[in-house]
């Protein structure tokens, strides 16, 4: 028998003589249920969040992205893109051309991200998904359309249904700049909107999507793009992805860079695993809080006890075993806590998870609040506040049990 654990355990539920103990105990087990179940809970539902946004990234961004190592352009041909379509995890591939522009709309002017790109992503790009006013296309015969970023089209006034052109302005890159003249060193087009749409506020506010051709007009091109996306196939794995990565990076050489989805927006993906990070750090730090609880219990408790105490060393217990016995008691009745807190945590995000039973305020692009539960965030949840309450309960052990004198 393990005698500490035994002692532990009757002490712990063992009706004390000074009922105060019993009240701190149980408030003490209450708050860290309570702690326990905010961090899977609140952790969840940023999972969800974290999920959310960068689901809406990943359809404005491709999973894999060619780029030319220094420089803006190049000619994207050679071996390598057969191969890319001969690979069965290739969904699509399409060119781009992107550039930072000005642009001026029914007297209003702004510097913008225009985003050109070919027939494969008018057809089959996911921005589809997210507009908000008008309709995706990029052509209407042989006019050319542009769609529109929501805050981009707020900021300039643009409207689907107006007639006004959007004028595009770029510095010919073939023609000398003229002082008595300087639109004469100025190429520009015209693009007629034709949607607009909304994924998130930093690329509502900058980007507009045109037909790769009217770019290349503006920017004097012939061949060259700026980029080659590559979308993936469903299902497949962060393997697969590696893997084509590693494929393409190995045939293109050191002259191209290939970025994954992290690559492409790294500073965002950082700042949400800080932002993550911060979360956990103030809601570990309330638990410790606490979990002070326990210390003031198991101080009580000691003072209480002097006569088991002296009982114990009489027959034999030396000051370690005894000082296990208040150690574990205040441990368990952290470990109480924590266990209600993982059920209750783990229910009530699963419940969230499936039915959705908290709504999003306001007109949100999700009805109830995203919610993920996930196993790593529960071990390390369970791992941390059973490391603090394991602290705490030594902490008065250490400060207040005196070894008594035979």
């Amino acid at each position: 028998m393990n005698l500490p654990l035994f002692f532990a355990g009757r002490y712990l539920f063992a009706k004390k003589s000074h009922n105060v103990i019993n009240i701190i105990s149980a408030i003490s087990a209450a708050g860290m249920a309570i702690g326990t179940a905010a961090l899977i809970i609140i952790l969840s539902v940023y999972n969800g969040f974290d999920s959310l946004v960068k689901d809406m990234l990943g359809d404005f961004d491709p999973d894999i992205l060619i780029t030319p190592a220094e420089g803006k352009v190049f000619v994207p041909e050679g071996e390598v893109y057969d191969w890319l379509y001969s690979q069965e995890t290739v969904e699509n591939m399409c060119c781009v051309l992107t550039e930072n522009i000005f642009v001026s709309y029914d007297g209003k002017q702004s510097m913008v991200t225009a985003k050109g790109v070919d027939w494969v992503y008018e057809e089959e790009s996911p921005v589809r998904n997210h507009i908000r006013s008008g309709e995706f296309s990029l052509h209407r015969g042989d006019v050319p359309l542009a769609v529109v970023g929501s805050g981009l089209a707020y900021r300039l006034g643009i409207n689907p249904r107006f007639l006004s052109p959007v004028e595009l302005y770029f510095p010919s890159r073939t023609r000398d700049f003229s002082v008595s003249n300087p639109m004469a060193s100025i190429e520009s087009v015209n693009v007629w909107p034709s949607g607009i749409f909304a994924i998130n506020s930093d690329i509502d506010d900058r980007y507009m999507i045109v037909p790769i051709d009217i770019m290349k007009e503006l920017l004097e091109y012939g061949d060259e793009v700026s980029g080659v996306e590559i979308r993936l196939k469903e299902g497949c794995s962060g393997k697969d992805v590696s893997a084509l990565m590693e494929g393409i990076s190995q045939r293109l050489g050191k002259d191209f860079k290939v970025s994954g989805r992290f690559e492409q927006n790294k500073a965002l993906y950082k700042m949400m695993e800080y932002e993550k990070l911060s979360i956990f750090a103030i809601l570990i730090f309330i638990v410790i809080i606490i979990a002070f609880n326990i210390f003031g219990s198991l101080t009580m408790l000691i003072i209480e006890k002097k006569g088991d105490i002296m009982t114990l060393k009489s027959m034999g217990a030396d000051d370690s075993l005894i000082k296990k016995i208040f150690v574990l008691e205040g441990w368990m009745i952290s470990l109480l806590g924590l266990a209600a807190g993982l059920v209750i945590g783990i229910v009530f995000s699963l419940l969230q998870q499936r039915f959705g039973f908290i709504r999003m305020p306001g007109n949100f692009i999700v009805e109830a609040y995203p919610v993920i539960l996930s196993a790593r965030d529960v071990v390390i949840t369970a791992l941390s506040v059973s490391a603090v309450g394991l602290l705490i309960a030594i902490l008065p052990v250490l400060s207040h049990y005196k070894a008594p004198r035979r």
